[in-house]
C-alpha cells in the first residue's frame, strides 16, 4: 500500500498563504520616455499580501525555516527591519500562529509602528542613529542570549531571501515581458531582489544588463535603500553581479512621486519613486530596449510625505 505523507496544519496554512504571494502586475511607464523604441515597465509589488515586495522574502524565509524544522509555533520568529519586512513577517506569522519579535529603529514612522502593533508584533526599539545595521546587532544579541527560544531569520544573510526572488519574481518578469527584457534595475537594501532576479535573468540571457541602484548619499530619505559604501554589506550580496551602478537622489524621488501621481494616478512611496527615477535614467540612455524595475510599495504608509508635497493619499 502506498504511503501518503500527511501535511501538518502549519504546512497547509503555508500552502494557502503562498497563493497570496507574488504574481504582481507589470505596469507600463513608457509614457515617461521620448523614444518609442524603448519601453519602461515596473512590477507593482504592493499588489500582494502585506502590501510590499518584502512579502516574497519573508515568506521564503519562513517557509524554509518551517520545512527545515528550525521554526514552529513554539519558537519566536525574530528579525531586524526598518519596516516593510517587519510588516510582512508580522502578517504571515499572525496567519500561521507563530509569535514574532521585531527589532525596529526607533525613528521608524508612527504609521509603521501602528501597523506592526495591530498585527500583534512585539517591537524592540533600536537606536534611531544606527538604522537597520544597529537593529541587526540588537537582534543578534537577543538571539544569542536565548537561542532555544528564537528563530533568528537574519534576512540580510539568509539565502532564502534571494532564492524566493529567483523562484518567483524573476520568472514573472521573464514571462510578462515574453523574454524581451534587456535591462533590469533594482535598488539595494537587503539586496535579495537584485541578486535573485539578476541571477535568474543572466541564466536566461547573458545579454540582459543588470543595474544596481543606490542612494547618492549616506544621509538619504529612501526607506529600505542602503548606501553600500557606508553601510554594512549584506552577506547575500553578490558583488560581481551588477553590470552598472546608478545613484539616485531623494529629491529626484520626490519629484517622481508628483509626476506619477499626475500622469498615472498612482501613489508611490519615495523608494518606489526612486527606483523609477533610476530605471528611467537607464532607459533614456538607450536607442532601443526594454527596462524593468521593481516598485517595492505604494504611498499608503507615507502620509507626511504626501502632505508636504500637497498631494492627497
Amino acid at each position: 500500500m502506498e504511503t501518503i505523507e500527511l501535511n501538518t496544519e502549519l504546512e497547509l496554512k503555508l500552502a494557502a498563504l503562498e497563493k497570496k504571494i507574488g504574481n504582481t502586475p507589470l505596469f507600463d511607464f513608457s509614457e515617461l520616455l521620448s523614444n518609442a523604441n524603448v519601453k519602461l515597465f515596473a512590477k507593482l509589488e504592493w499588489k500582494q499580501l502585506s502590501g510590499s515586495v518584502k512579502a516574497r522574502a519573508a515568506f521564503g524565509i519562513i517557509k524554509s525555516a518551517i520545512e527545515s524544522g528550525e521554526l514552529d509555533e513554539h519558537k519566536v520568529l525574530l528579525d531586524a527591519s526598518s519596516g516593510n519586512t517587519g510588516i510582512a513577517y508580522a502578517t504571515i506569522a499572525k496567519e500561521l500562529g507563530i509569535p514574532f519579535t521585531l527589532v525596529l529603529p526607533e525613528n521608524a514612522s508612527q504609521k509603521r509602528k501602528d501597523i506592526l502593533k495591530e498585527l500583534g508584533a512585539k517591537i524592540i526599539y533600536s537606536s534611531p542613529f544606527e538604522g537597520t545595521d544597529g537593529a541587526q546587532i540588537v537582534a543578534k544579541e537577543i538571539y544569542q542570549a536565548e537561542p532555544a527560544l528564537y528563530f533568528y531569520a537574519d534576512q540580510y544573510n539568509n539565502e532564502a531571501n534571494w532564492k524566493k526572488h529567483f523562484e518567483s519574481t524573476a520568472p514573472e518578469i521573464w514571462g510578462q515581458t515574453k523574454g524581451k527584457v534587456t535591462h533590469f534595475a533594482a535598488s539595494l537594501g537587503t539586496t535579495g531582489s537584485f541578486v535573485g532576479v539578476g541571477k535568474y535573468l543572466k541564466m536566461q540571457s547573458d545579454e540582459v544588463c543588470l543595474v544596481q541602484m543606490q542612494p547618492d548619499s549616506p544621509m538619504h530619505g529612501l526607506e529600505g535603500w542602503k548606501h553600500l559604501e557606508t553601510a554594512k554589506i549584506p552577506g547575500i550580496f553578490d558583488r560581481e553581479l551588477a553590470d552598472k551602478n546608478v545613484e539616485v537622489s531623494s529629491e529626484a524621488a520626490l519629484k517622481m512621486i508628483q509626476t506619477v501621481y499626475q500622469k498615472f494616478e498612482l501613489k508611490l512611496s519615495p523608494s518606489s519613486a526612486a527606483s523609477l527615477v533610476g530605471a528611467k535614467q537607464i532607459a533614456e540612455a538607450l536607442n532601443e530596449g526594454l527596462v524593468v524595475t521593481i516598485l517595492a510599495d505604494d504611498g499608503s504608509k507615507y502620509e507626511e510625505v504626501y502632505q508636504n508635497l500637497g498631494l492627497k493619499l
